[in-house]
């Protein structure tokens, strides 16, 4: 009989992070746990597809950038009445603050989730007091796991996390959902209104942490194409003034639910990202078979292999940007399809679904046997 397990999120939203917590949620119930999520904040994404899924979610009703005592109350009587064996948390407060509930309504196992570099806002100072609240934390933890091999570093080196208690365990990806499909491909672009044109697409939240500035300061530098952006956020009406300044030929999408058609439909993908854990975007890139060129922020040379599946320079230099993406443009066709086809081969091997959930499934199988 498999465990109860309790994912405890920051949020429920359309993010990676989050699309990861849902994902793992299905994931489980499917091999037999018994699982239910919660939120810090009320739900915006993923809570009918998990309902759907047999799958309970619950939230503490706290409001975002306000600390609520009551929701810390909330969270110890869900514990406390849904009783889990792994409470397994994902994102800097909902790490902190399930840390702190085994101080009062105790678990046995607590497994604490790294999804980011510095899961904060642009000051960057305030990534000192993060680690620190992590470090002062890190013993009511049993295990944390960044999701990059440069996420743990990170994390390591600054102190926030005894290495000892470290592990890496990637994001994964559904390689059925996220494949090339050459018919898809001819059927999007029309519905699209393009026919031959190199297009490219760069997809996420339009924030600061993605380089959406940058992205476009580098592609102004290319001659043809066409770029693509699939997402919303708080940047928006800035980087359209900033396109229609620059002059550049883009098309912001807004957010869209078609993202493995659109994968399938493009060229190429480039993402500008400063900051990063394991990039989601770049993982359904490379499992559509799109060659890539992204910044070395997190963890994106884990998910690629530079001058193999596509090209990666440093995080900040849009000529450096612009230079790999003008080289991937220039590449013969059957070039960029071996490209592609690498980059799928690397995530098949490494960032499979499954293969991430068994992982998790051997971690708390190894919590456990503890206190068995």
């Amino acid at each position: 009989m498999s465990s109860r397990v309790i994912l405890l999120t920051t949020n429920l939203a359309e993010g990676g992070a989050e699309r990861q917590v849902a994902s793992l949620a299905r994931g489980l119930v499917r091999r037999g746990w018994e699982v239910q999520v919660i939120s810090l904040v009320e739900p915006s994404a993923f809570r009918e597809e998990l309902k759907t899924a047999g799958v309970p979610v619950f939230s503490l009703r706290m409001q975002p950038g306000c600390p609520d005592p009551r929701g810390y109350l909330r969270l110890l009587a869900l514990l406390g009445r849904l009783r889990p064996q792994i409470l397994h948390c994902h994102m800097f407060h909902a790490n902190l603050l399930g840390r702190l509930s085994r101080l009062l309504c105790p678990v046995p196992g607590l497994i604490s989730t790294l999804h980011s570099m510095a899961e904060t806002g642009q000051a960057s100072r305030s990534i000192f007091w993060r680690d620190k609240f992590y470090r002062w934390t890190d013993c009511l933890s049993d295990m944390t796991v960044a999701v990059a091999q440069a996420v743990a570093e990170r994390h390591a080196n600054a102190g926030a996390v005894h290495r000892g208690k470290l592990r890496v365990i990637p994001n994964g990806i559904d390689t059925t959902v996220f494949r090339p499909d050459e018919e898809f491909r001819r059927r999007v672009r029309r519905a699209l209104g393009f026919g031959e044109e190199f297009l490219w697409l760069a997809a996420g939240r339009l924030m600061w942490k993605k380089g959406y500035g940058l992205l476009l300061e580098a592609f102004a530098s290319l001659s043809q194409g066409v770029l693509l952006i699939a997402g919303s956020g708080p940047l928006e009406q800035w980087l359209r003034q900033q396109a229609e300044e620059l002059r550049v030929n883009v098309r912001f999408l807004g957010h869209r639910r078609d993202m493995p058609d659109l994968m399938r439909a493009c060229d190429a993908f480039v993402q500008a990202s400063v900051v990063e854990g394991l990039p989601m975007a770049l993982l359904e890139a490379s499992a559509s078979a799109l060659p890539c060129v992204a910044t070395s922020a997190g963890g994106a040379g884990e998910v690629m292999i530079h001058g193999r599946t596509g090209f990666l320079v440093e995080a900040g230099d849009p000529e450096s940007l612009a230079g790999a993406m003008k080289k991937l443009a220039a590449m013969p066709v059957e070039e960029r399809r071996r490209m592609g086809e690498a980059a799928r081969a690397h995530v098949l091997a490494r960032f499979e679904m499954e293969s991430v959930i068994s992982q998790w499934e051997a971690l708390y199988r190894e919590l456990e046997s503890r206190w068995m």
